[in-house]
């Protein structure tokens, strides 16, 4: 498992097209699988799962993705799982890796 967690600052429609984009953007693989809105009283939550296969370990990787806050003041946390071919303990962990550089690019530059 890996994470990446950040404070980004602006418009929540714009941050969250952002990242969508660069995670679709960055593997022919990815996949959008599911998501979740909440908006009340100027507080914004999005969830957003993606998927994309991972080379290194021959399998797919998941990557969940978190943005919340308000006002313009926002918190993004990206946790991606799956890629590890080992029973008992994490082996190849590079595509999760790999998969979470695609937001934590992004994310530095926003």
């Amino acid at each position: 498992m890996a994470k990446y967690e950040k404070m980004l600052y602006g418009d929540f429609q714009e941050l969250l097209d952002r990242l969508h984009q660069a995670v679709m953007d960055g593997s022919m693989t990815a996949s959008y699988e599911e998501g979740s809105d909440y908006h009340q009283d100027g507080f914004d939550c999005a969830i957003r799962v993606y998927e994309r296969y991972s080379a290194l370990g021959g399998n797919r990787v998941s990557m969940t993705v978190v943005l919340t806050g308000q006002r313009g003041a926002y918190f993004l946390s990206a946790i991606t799982s799956g890629g590890s071919q080992a029973m008992f303990f994490k082996m190849n962990t590079g595509g999760e890796e790999a998969f979470l550089q695609t937001i934590a690019d992004v994310a530095e530059d926003l």
